[in-house]
């Protein structure tokens, strides 16, 4: 095994801590899983940098990258979506339960992950993949176009915002910080990022894939 498909590989086994971690209550948890989202992000790109610059493609490198691809989307999309939309947070001193403190803040209220992008975010990728395998059997090799590539860079600032949201938004709450003036532009902010972000993901994730069948449908078609 090469070092780019090691790195890959390595990728996947941080898969189940990075969807484990921010279920905990500790900030220092949801902030180690912030850290291995933004290793697992990176690496993303370098093993395929390193395969591409020193000739180390390989079939085990074609099959492990995207299926790591696939598996950090589900790991980060589920707690996002978990923790936005049904968290309750229990104040200790009261016991009063009020809504998640982790949905984005904007100055236009709170947002949280609808279930509706969830679905076609992931159904997106899932045919995809059917989609590139059904073409590959046929003699056809889909390579990436520029607007997926522009579609992964914003999930990856989405995703990346929730999970540095997920560690924040604890340790204000431990720290008391959320009536202090800073922390709210800070919260905004960050809120913003993720929103703007997310819009551009489930945009691009539609306008590449409709991309993808105008450019390729026909081909698969016809060589079957």
């Amino acid at each position: 095994m090469n070092l780019p498909n090691a790195i890959t590989v390595g990728r996947i086994a941080l898969t189940p801590l990075i969807a484990w971690l921010p279920f905990t209550t500790s900030w220092t948890a949801r902030l180690i899983a912030f850290a291995l989202f933004l290793i697992a992000a990176i690496t993303d790109y370098w093993d395929g940098h390193l395969a591409r610059q020193h000739n180390l493609v390989t079939d085990l490198g074609r099959l492990l990258d995207p299926l790591a691809d696939k598996l950090l989307l589900l790991a980060t999309l589920v707690p996002m979506y978990w923790l936005q939309r049904h968290y309750t947070f229990i104040a200790s001193d009261s016991g009063d339960a009020t809504a998640s403190p982790f949905l984005f803040v904007t100055p236009f209220g709170r947002i949280a992950l609808p279930l509706w992008i969830v679905l076609v975010v992931l159904g997106r990728e899932a045919f995809m993949t059917v989609f590139r395998q059904v073409a590959a059997h046929r003699g056809l090799v889909i390579a990436a176009i520029g607007p997926a590539k522009w579609k992964t860079a914003f999930q990856s600032v989405w995703l990346g915002a929730a999970y540095f949201w997920f560690f924040a938004a604890t340790l204000a709450s431990r720290e008391g910080w959320q009536n202090d003036a800073t922390w709210r532009g800070f919260a905004v902010f960050n809120g913003l990022v993720g929103v703007i972000s997310m819009t551009g993901a489930v945009g691009l994730t539609v306008w590449s894939l409709w991309l993808y069948l105008r450019r390729y449908g026909r081909q698969v078609v016809a060589a079957g």
